[in-house]
């Protein structure tokens, strides 16, 4: 146990908290005070086109509801817009961001077996790299980063999933730090964030593992500590697929607390629990290290 764990629940203000999301509220609230430590929540709002108005509200209300209340003031990705490019001035000093000029058209069509779709994403096939040419007269329309030839596959090890490795420069490619529109992306957005609130510990779904060597190019490209990472077992919808807003997830009902958190414990692999939210919420903390060893 330590007083020095902070964690922290991100979530995206594209409606309301669903049965996924408060299993990843509930493992990170859980996880932190099993540490001794500290729980924030951070409003990923850095998507502005995407979100919903109010929902932002309404979420830290769902969380309230649950227990589960942030240990320091909430922080809105919206408002960091200067950190995020802070942190790309760095990284085109540092010679690990470049400019593009490609559209999804443009990526699309310059796919081959090497650069295949992945997840439903465009691999990038490196179209506008310094070696490659750089712009050749067009436009920028983005920022991306820079990831050498020869970067060897990022290895790392998750609390649950074990000894993890992905080779991000082939089965990634140079991804996107700020897009054609402006907005920052998610993978630099989190990065500056977890730093800037001294995030140690990472809880969140298994869905966002795949995301993580990303972070971690990114940090140790800006010289920023990597947390330690859990991500935890999803809720799946009827069809087997991941529960989510973007395939109509229903908003929680909350009219019962308890027996929503109770739903979410269950993925959790932890038992019912009754009495209130306050007492349950306590009773599982204690629980918490034999399922979920802590570290």
């Amino acid at each position: 146990m330590t007083s020095s764990y902070i964690g922290r629940f991100a979530p995206s203000p594209t409606g309301a908290l669903h049965a996924g999301s408060l299993v990843a509220a509930l493992a990170s609230w859980l996880d932190a005070r099993a540490h001794g430590g500290a729980w924030l929540v951070r409003i990923e709002d850095v998507d502005t086109p995407r979100c919903v108005p109010g929902a932002d509200r309404l979420i830290l209300q769902q969380l309230a509801a649950c227990g589960l209340v942030s240990d320091g003031p909430v922080l809105w990705q919206s408002q960091r817009g200067p950190a995020y490019q802070q942190a790309l001035d760095t990284l085109i000093a540092r010679q690990h961001a470049y400019p593009c000029a490609c559209s999804r058209k443009d990526i699309a069509a310059a796919q081959t077996n090497a650069h295949k779709a992945r997840h439903g994403e465009l691999v990038y096939p490196g179209t506008c790299r310094p070696e490659n040419g750089g712009l050749r007269g067009h436009a920028a329309r983005a920022w991306r980063f820079f990831i050498p030839s020869a970067q060897a596959p990022v290895h790392w090890h998750d609390r649950r999933l074990g000894a993890q490795q992905q080779d991000v420069a082939h089965d990634v490619g140079d991804f996107v730090l700020q897009r054609a529109d402006g907005l920052w992306a998610y993978q630099l957005a989190v990065v500056v964030d977890d730093a800037a609130q001294g995030v140690t510990h990472v809880v969140r779904g298994a869905d966002l593992a795949d995301n993580t060597p990303r972070q971690m190019l990114l940090q140790r490209a800006l010289g920023l500590p990597t947390p330690t990472y859990l991500h935890t077992p999803l809720v799946l919808a009827a069809d087997g697929h991941k529960l989510s807003k973007q395939t109509g997830a229903a908003a929680l009902d909350l009219s019962e607390p308890l027996a929503a958190l109770n739903r979410a414990a269950q993925v959790l692999d932890l038992p019912s629990a009754t009495g209130g939210v306050a007492e349950a919420l306590a009773t599982w903390t204690t629980q918490w290290a034999s399922v979920w060893a802590l570290a």
